[in-house]
């Protein structure tokens, strides 16, 4: 007999029963909402990366080399040295650095605000320079497996770009720092500016 044929009374009893034997099912059984996305298969929680950046603090002897006409073709460099200064800010979730160099290029001081988002867990970096005492577009970005890598789209020469920041070979007494462009989308990169650092003893 097919269900269209079935007295009306027999398919309520039907939907009835099934009724009373979902609620008599123990509460863990019955029908559960759908997993919240922490607990979707394939999403990964992200680290707490509050303190990434404590490897930095203190006082660097640094290096920097900087490529004079990026993205231009040009392979001239220039080098500076001097030193870096690392204070730590709400007890780490955010650091201020002071850089100052000299090269036979000139001389270049400026400051990075590096601030901790508890809610996204990564890192912005902000740059200003003492030449022009205006603060640069945040580069957003985190540590993953030892290393940071920061991104953001910005202009230069007029030209819409993205630009990359990353810490590398990061150690107790040393670590990298590059800085690169990219005109096509982030399909090659340039590196315009390098600094190393040596840890300096403190006084």
């Amino acid at each position: 007999m097919s269900v269209k044929s079935r007295p009306v009374t027999y398919v309520f009893a039907c939907l009835l029963l099934c009724g009373v034997v979902v609620a008599g099912l123990p509460a863990h059984e019955q029908a559960k909402p759908k997993s919240s996305t922490a607990e979707s298969p394939g999403v990964r929680e992200r680290r707490d990366g509050q303190r990434d950046f404590d490897f930095s603090i203190g006082t660097w002897k640094t290096h920097v080399s900087r490529l004079l006409h990026p993205l231009t073709g040009s392979t001239t460099w220039v080098e500076y040295d001097g030193t870096s200064v690392v204070r730590k800010v709400w007890n780490g979730r955010a650091n201020l650095l002071e850089l100052a160099v000299d090269g036979s290029a000139g001389h270049i001081e400026g400051a990075g605000l590096r601030l901790y988002d508890p809610q996204s867990r990564q890192w912005s970096l902000n740059w200003v320079n003492s030449r022009d005492g205006i603060l640069n577009r945040p580069m957003i970005g985190e540590f993953q497996q030892g290393r940071g890598e920061f991104f953001d789209q910005e202009s230069f020469a007029g030209r819409a770009i993205f630009a990359r920041n990353r810490f590398l070979d990061i150690t107790t007494n040393s670590c990298r720092f590059e800085q690169a462009f990219s005109e096509d989308g982030g399909k090659t990169w340039e590196t315009n500016w390098v600094m190393t650092f040596t840890r300096m003893r403190e006084e």
